[in-house]
């Protein structure tokens, strides 16, 4: 027997991913919401397995039915999805750093769309972990899981210290340190540590770090968005001998 399609905005699966747009229903529930067919295959190819996936009626994606309009109504990004997935919290404690691949070490990244990409640039270029100190908005927010494009279901970031990356450290600063490429050059970096674009990194963090670098910028720009900026210093980094990359010489010479 064919089941109906969900059409009230009582039903209880769509007030639990009404809740999970938030913090504190996310801590509660232990669980995150993704939205759209491409992050769903994501989480599925990484082998998440979701708790609940809610879908269009007609759709012809599996999952419980919901009338279109509903679900449309439910979308925290007000996207028009066709398909909303649940997926378990991971456990912070089980993602280690993997000093093969480095780390990415953000303080102070509140906006959720800079975790998010910063996030996809580390998992596309160089595999990095991301680890978020302090002040970093929740990578499990709707914003931040879309803009990861699903690179979190592959590569889950963590909370920790800065203490808790790998070293040498190389901090990015927008107004001092030495050339980029001759900071890598010159201490070879396991974890690049970013800031807030306003406030950069505290005087604890620089502490931690051997180096300091800068990004040359033309004199009537002020400075780089934190994401652009990650994404500069990982293509940079894959390009050089530092974090081998499993890419054909063709690839390789796509990205100089």
């Amino acid at each position: 027997m064919t089941q109906e399609p969900i059409n009230s905005p009582q039903n209880e699966k769509l007030k639990l991913v009404r809740r999970l747009a938030e913090p504190r229903g996310r801590a509660a529930e232990g669980l995150f919401v993704s939205e759209g067919e491409d992050l769903l295959g994501a989480g599925l190819d990484a082998g998440w397995e979701p708790r609940l996936v809610l879908v269009a009626a007609g759709s012809g994606i599996d999952g419980v039915a919901v009338q279109p309009q509903l679900i449309e109504r439910f979308s925290a990004l007000g996207s028009g999805t066709r398909a909303i997935a649940l997926w378990p919290l991971p456990d912070a404690a089980a993602i280690g750093p993997d000093p093969a691949a480095g780390c990415i070490y953000l303080h102070g990244v509140a906006d959720p769309g800079n975790v998010g990409a910063i996030i996809r640039s580390a998992t596309a270029l160089t595999g990095s972990r991301v680890v978020l100190g302090s002040g970093c908005a929740d990578p499990f927010s709707p914003k931040a899981t879309r803009a990861s494009m699903g690179a979190l279901f592959a590569n889950p970031p963590r909370p920790g210290d800065v203490g808790s990356t790998p070293g040498p450290r190389l901090a990015l600063s927008a107004h001092g340190g030495s050339p980029l490429a001759e900071a890598i050059a010159e201490i070879a970096p396991k974890t690049i540590c970013l800031g807030a674009e306003r406030e950069g990194l505290d005087e604890g963090v620089l502490g931690a770090c051997e180096a300091e670098a800068t990004i040359a910028l033309r004199s009537q720009a002020e400075s780089l968005n934190v994401a652009a900026t990650a994404a500069i210093v990982l293509h940079r980094i894959c390009s050089s001998a530092v974090h081998p990359h499993p890419q054909t010489a063709a690839d390789k010479r796509d990205l100089s």
